[in-house]
This record gives structure tokens, sequence and C-alpha cells, in this order.
């Protein structure tokens, strides 16, 4: 499963698909910026081709165009002196004391183990210190209405743990519905702000976080990048201060770079996996300089090792093997491919690494320590721990959330 490449949660008991090495594009559509918006309807007129939506704040339009003649027309507007750029719009897909917290390693490891339920998979918390140190954060903040957006396959909206935490919801994909029948943005919202001390589930990394559920990928786990694009301008709209993409593609898109760049010039901290391919091939949009790309590591603090690389392009890391969160409450489409739980579960990818780098950024806002999301996200950097022997694989360390919290911003 991938976001034409995204980071998909994949099986704990197998090896994550490598789906994401595979660019395609969505039939009909193509996505162009003009130099000059007055030039726009002579240009596509030349082609028998309409002025299409705008597509967020990019400036781009989404130009309906007749099916299997996307590239030749990318091609030909791209030589117009009146076009910025054309470019396809490619698929995405997706990259997984409260009863069930002591099976979350990642916020604390006290070196348990415990057998996931259905599969009966042992889940060894390891010997090393690989946790978070989330516990530790809290006694700091909780996160208080911090505003997380999750660009995602929707999260559930019947969850006991994780579905009063959504302020807004908006649906840019293709399905009927905005509710989440894939089952991946549910569990990386609960990774994000399950809420902690309700007697039930598990606990979120920022458990006092709200989140706004921006749906761009449809029941299938499939959407493409002018949705994600749509999503994050939606976000920014809404008060997001972090934006978690669980998602990613080989191919680099100028449109959904302008998103990015719009957001972080609004002040926005963006967050995305790294993708699954276990390569350092860079992944789209963790690659982008404003985005914080994550890697995973598993209970012994160790990359994962179908996680994507690369200290040059990968900022961070964080748990991403086995984590525990929440998953919809009747059946989707994850939970029937790998086997899984509804209502809670594990599953790996750097799909469930991004939401705890995204969750500890979520905390340092709500110290109000750090002025601007530049000092949030050179904090969460420089306050990482580093396993000797992981150096060429990210710049920094895996994320720890009480260091990232405490003290000045400095």
């Amino acid at each position: 499963m991938g976001f034409s490449g995204i980071a998909a949660a994949v099986p704990s008991n197998a090896a994550p698909s490598n789906a994401a090495a595979q660019s395609s594009h969505i039939a009909g559509q193509i996505m162009v910026k003009f130099r000059d918006d007055g030039a726009a309807a002579g240009v596509l007129r030349q082609h028998g081709l309409k002025v299409g939506s705008g597509i967020g704040s990019t400036g781009a339009q989404l130009i309906k165009v007749p099916a299997g003649k996307e590239l030749t027309l990318i091609e030909a507007l791209n030589r117009n002196p009146a076009v910025e750029y054309a470019e396809p719009d490619e698929i995405a897909t997706a990259d997984t004391d409260d009863p069930f917290f002591p099976r979350q390693y990642a916020l604390q490891n006290d070196g348990q183990s415990f057998t996931n339920t259905l599969s009966t998979i042992t889940v060894a918390k390891g010997t090393v210190d690989a946790d978070v140190d989330a516990v530790e954060a809290w006694s700091i903040t909780k996160g208080r209405d911090t505003r997380v957006a999750i660009i995602d396959s929707g999260v559930a909206n019947d969850h006991e743990d994780i579905s009063e935490k959504v302020v807004a919801r908006i649906n840019f994909s293709d399905a009927a519905t905005g509710d989440d029948k894939y089952g991946h943005g549910t569990h990386v919202a609960g990774i994000v702000a399950a809420i902690a001390g309700n007697g039930k589930g598990v606990a979120g990394v920022c458990p006092e976080c709200t989140i706004l559920d921006a749906k761009v990928l449809n029941d299938n786990g499939s959407g493409s990048t002018s949705a994600i694009a749509k999503g994050i301008d939606w976000a920014v709209n809404n008060g997001a201060r972090v934006i978690n993409m669980s998602l990613g593609m080989r191919v680099s898109s100028r449109t959904l770079e302008a998103a990015v760049n719009n957001a972080w010039n609004r002040g926005v901290v963006l967050v995305a996996a790294a993708g699954n391919a276990g390569t350092p091939a860079q992944i789209y949009p963790g690659a982008y300089s404003n985005v914080i790309a994550v890697a995973a590591t598993d209970n012994n603090d160790d990359k994962a090792s179908f996680s994507s690389y690369g200290s040059k392009w990968v900022d961070i890391a964080a748990p991403g093997v086995n984590v525990y969160s929440t998953f919809p409450v009747r059946p989707f489409v994850l939970g029937t491919q790998n086997g899984r739980s509804m209502g809670y579960d594990i599953a790996s990818g750097t799909s469930m690494a991004s939401p705890i780098v995204a969750a500890t950024a979520a905390l340092l806002w709500s110290t109000q320590t750090c002025p601007t999301n530049a000092d949030v996200r050179a904090k969460v950097l420089s306050t990482t721990e580093r396993k000797p022997g992981t150096e060429t694989f990210w710049a920094n360390g895996r994320v720890n959330a009480f260091k990232a919290v405490d003290g000045s911003c400095s």
C-alpha cells in the first residue's frame, strides 16, 4: 500500500508492501498553474479545455481533460509561456490508565510483552529505552486544545476514544461519506489524541489535543495530490497548529509543495511519513524542506526494517512497529486485509511514527514557550535521542516528547 506511494500501515507479521515504488495519476484531470490567470481561458480553449476549479491557496487549477490524454496535454501546456507549470494529479494511497496503555511501548517502555488477541502475535516491549517519554511530558502539558490536522482516510465518527476529539471534518475524497471505512486515519488520529484516563482503550501522545479531520483518501485508501493540497489549505484555515500526513509519493508535485509552503508561511508545523520502501529514495511531501520527515524505529530503538531512510532528507525517527491505537468499530478494509480487530489493535509503518512526532510538536505548541513554527520544529529536532549506529538513517535522533516540552525554547 502506498501514496503512489503512501507510507501505509503494514501488517506486523509481514514485510511492508512496496507498492509505493510505482507512480500513476488520476485519469481525466491535470493540475495547471498560469502565470496570468487572465490568459487561462484562451490557452485552455486552444486545447478544447475549460477553466477549472482552484486547488486551495496554491494558485493552480484542477482541469478536466479526456482520459488518456493527460500526459500529452501536460507536455503541450508546458510549452506555452503563459503556463507556469502543468503536472499530473498523482494517485495517493494510505502508507497503523487506559486498559490497553501497557501495550503502548512507544509512550512508556516498561519491559513487558503482550499477545495481540486476534493474530496471536507476541509483541515484545524491548530491553532498551525505546519510548518517547510521553508520560513524563504529561507532567508539563497534555496539549490542551491544540489543533492537529489528520490528512488521511478520515476518522471514525463513533469511536469511544477518539471521535469526540474531532472538532471539524471535511471530505475531499471521492468517497460517498467522510467516515473512515479504510481504517488508516482512525489509527493515526488515535496515536495523536486518544483520550487518556477515561478507562477505555489507549492514550494519545497529546491526549488533550483536538483533531481536524481532512479525508483525502477514499474507502480503499486511494486519493489524489490535489485533494491533499486542498486538505492542507482547509486545515490551515481551520486553525491547525500541526498537520500530519501519513502518506507520500515518489514524484514531487509543485502544487503540493506550494500548499506545504503556504501552510509553513502561515505558521503551521508540517509532519509526514518517510515511507516504507526500506531504501533511501525520497518520498514527498516528507522530503520538502518545510516538512519534518519521520522514519520508524522498533521496540529496541533500531531502524524498522521497512523504514525509508537517509540523513540528507529524513529529519527524525519515532516508534513505528506494532503501534497500538484506535481502529473503526465496524468492519474496515485494513482490518480485513491484515486481520486486525475492530476498536483497537496494532499497525506498523512510518504512518504510525509520523503522528508521534506531530503530537510532540503539538505538546510543545501548547506550552507557549516557542513563539514560531520554526522554533517548534527546531526544538523537536534538537531534543531527540540518538542510538549509536543510526547516524546515516536520519539527521537527528528518535523523538523525545519530554525533552521537547521541558525548559525554554532555546
